[in-house]
């Protein structure tokens, strides 16, 4: 699923959170994710290239990405292989 929200700076997902009266760690928590990996996200020490850390970013909208398991994603490409052998 593509994210809708604009990309938004690391200060501005910490504002938004912090202004919704929530703490970093709860939303963390709320959402599944690890507390520090969270922190480390917001901090710009994590590339987010995969995995947790590239579902947080994008989550937080950090960065524009698609959300997709891995068990979609392998049906996606599937599809995709058997267009290819019919062409």
């Amino acid at each position: 699923m593509r994210t809708k929200h604009p990309i938004r700076s690391p200060q501005e997902c910490r504002s938004l959170i912090e202004g919704s009266g929530i703490s970093i760690v709860e939303s963390a928590r709320e959402n599944r994710f690890s507390c520090g990996l969270v922190y480390q996200v917001l901090e710009g020490k994590r590339r987010c290239l995969r995995g947790q850390s590239h579902k947080i970013a994008v989550a937080l909208g950090l960065k524009a990405g698609q959300l997709t398991n891995v068990q979609t994603l392998s049906q996606i490409l599937a599809g995709l292989k058997k267009e290819e052998e019919t062409m």
